[in-house]
C-alpha cells in the first residue's frame, strides 16, 4: 500500500482539486483507492457527495484502523472509497501533542488499511503543526502545488527550510505548478526561475480554469463533466507522472 499527501502550507492553490482528481483517475486505473479528507473544512468530501458522520469521533481517529474503516463512505467509484472530514478535525494538532510518539502514529494507524487499500491520498489543511508532521512522516511523496507567484515561490522555500530543519528526506517533497495563467509574465517568469532553482518540478500544469471551478457545483471531478477540457487532460498528464514516480520509488 501507498500513501501520498497534497500538501502546501498555503491556502487556495489547487490541494483539493488535485487530491479529488488524482484519486479518482487511482481509482479509475483499478487501483483500490481511500481519499481521507483532513482539512475540516471538507470540501473533497463535498466534491464527492459524502458526507460525515453526525457523532464527533476524531478524537478516536488515531486510537486503531478499525475506527477509521468504521467511518469509510462508498463514492459513485468504483475503487474509490472516502473517509469524509469532520469538524472536530479541526482539533488533530492538540490530540496529537497530548499523544506519545505523535509524529508516528498517522503513518502507524494507517499501516492498518493494507488489505483493504493499494492507495491511500490524503488531503491536507493549509497549516504546519504536529498533524502536518504526522503526514511528512506517513506520506512518500508529498505532492505540492505551487501557483508561480511571489508569495508561492516564498512559501514553498519556507516548506524546504522547515524539512531541512527537522532533518525531514526533503526528496518527498514534489512540487507541481497549480492554477497557471499562461498569458501572465510573472507566472512565466516564476516557472523559469523555480524550474531553475528546483530540478524535481513534475513537467504537467494545472491551468487556471473555469473547469476546476466548476467542480464545487457539478460536485465531480473534472473529468465526469468537461471530459475534453485543457484542464482535464493535465491532470490525465499529472497523473500519468505520479504514477510513474511511484513505480520508481517502489523499486
Amino acid at each position: 500500500m501507498r500513501i501520498v499527501a497534497c500538501y502546501s502550507m498555503k491556502g487556495g492553490v489547487g490541494k483539493t482539486a488535485t487530491a479529488v482528481n488524482i484519486a479518482y483517475w487511482a481509482a479509475k486505473s483499478g487501483i483500490r483507492t481511500l481519499l481521507i479528507d483532513l482539512d475540516p473544512q471538507g470540501a473533497s468530501s463535498f466534491y464527492f457527495r459524502v458526507k460525515p458522520s453526525s457523532k464527533s469521533w476524531g478524537k478516536r481517529f488515531f486510537n486503531a484502523y478499525k475506527d477509521l474503516l468504521g467511518q469509510v463512505k462508498a463514492s459513485d467509484y468504483d475503487n474509490l472509497d472516502i473517509l469524509p472530514a469532520h469538524l472536530n478535525f479541526r482539533k488533530f494538532d492538540v490530540l496529537l501533542s497530548s499523544l506519545k510518539k505523535r509524529k508516528a502514529r498517522l503513518k502507524k494507524i494507517l499501516s492498518g488499511l493494507s488489505d483493504e487499500y493499494q492507495l491511500i491520498v490524503l488531503d491536507c489543511p493549509p497549516s504546519i503543526g504536529d498533524l502536518s508532521e504526522a503526514v511528512f512522516v506517513a506520506a512518500n511523496p508529498i505532492f505540492v502545488p505551487v501557483i508561480p507567484t511571489t508569495l508561492s515561490q516564498r512559501t514553498y522555500a519556507q516548506l524546504l527550510q522547515f524539512f531541512k530543519e527537522k532533518k525531514y528526506p526533503h526528496k518527498k517533497l514534489v512540487p507541481f505548478f497549480s492554477m497557471v495563467q499562461g498569458q501572465k509574465a510573472l507566472h512565466k517568469k516564476t516557472m523559469e526561475d523555480m524550474r531553475a532553482q528546483h530540478s524535481n518540478f513534475l513537467d504537467a500544469v494545472i491551468p487556471f480554469s473555469v473547469d476546476v471551478e466548476n467542480m464545487g457545483e457539478q460536485r465531480a471531478p473534472v473529468d465526469v463533466f468537461a471530459r475534453s477540457r485543457p484542464a482535464n487532460r493535465a491532470y490525465v498528464a499529472l497523473w500519468k507522472e505520479m504514477v510513474a514516480l511511484l513505480n520508481k520509488k517502489a523499486k
